[in-house]
């Protein structure tokens, strides 16, 4: 009896979702924000001065905003994976749209906070804290706009019904570079916005 279940569980291995390239990616991608993170947290211990003088001047209103928009986003591309898993191909694109619509609210918020910083004369060279500020921002920005190419390219990829199920790799690859942008981006919220 327990040979038998043995058996038939072995007969269908559960495996990664997604493409083993891109999970290779998402940890490249996580080692290297951990290491700006760590960067972050030490060079924040040795001057607290500068970074507590740094994030007095950042508003929660807008990075609060558009953490909801990421948080959505997540939500919709595990949306649209269910929907293709029970090939309503109709419902999955939209929610891919949806996702790329949210990542554009994003993108628009966070470029006027990088508009209103710039205009205040706020440089990679003001301080230690901005020098932080604008590059774990810009690069995680980066990250969106490239989290918001893929998802739109898998829903003009899906207007042929490539996506059914047991063929999802290209939507789970998808959703999983989004679900890692959306972590990534609460952490940094949490590390450079509140943490005081």
């Amino acid at each position: 009896m327990n040979q038998s279940v043995t058996l038939s569980a072995s007969a269908n291995p559960r495996e990664v979702p997604g493409d083993l390239a891109m999970w290779f990616f998402i940890l490249a991608e996580l080692l290297v924000f951990g290491v700006f993170f760590l960067a972050y947290g030490y060079a924040r211990a040795h001057d607290p001065a500068t970074f507590v003088a740094g994030q007095r001047q950042l508003a929660l209103g807008v990075p609060t905003v558009n953490t909801l928009l990421l948080i959505a986003g997540s939500a919709s591309v595990s949306a649209a994976v269910r929907a293709f898993v029970l090939d309503r191909q109709r419902t999955a694109r939209r929610l891919l749209w949806l996702t790329v619509a949210l990542g554009m609210g994003f993108v628009v918020l966070k470029c006027g906070e990088f508009a209103g910083k710039f205009a205040a004369g706020i440089t990679l060279s003001s301080d230690t804290f901005w020098m932080f500020y604008l590059s774990l921002t810009f690069f995680h920005f980066l990250h969106v706009i490239l989290g918001m190419v893929i998802i739109g390219a898998v829903a003009v990829y899906a207007r042929d019904g490539r996506y059914r199920p047991g063929q999802l790799a290209g939507v789970e690859t998808a959703a999983a570079y989004w679900h890692m942008v959306d972590l990534v981006w609460v952490v940094l919220f949490a590390l450079v916005y509140v943490a005081r």
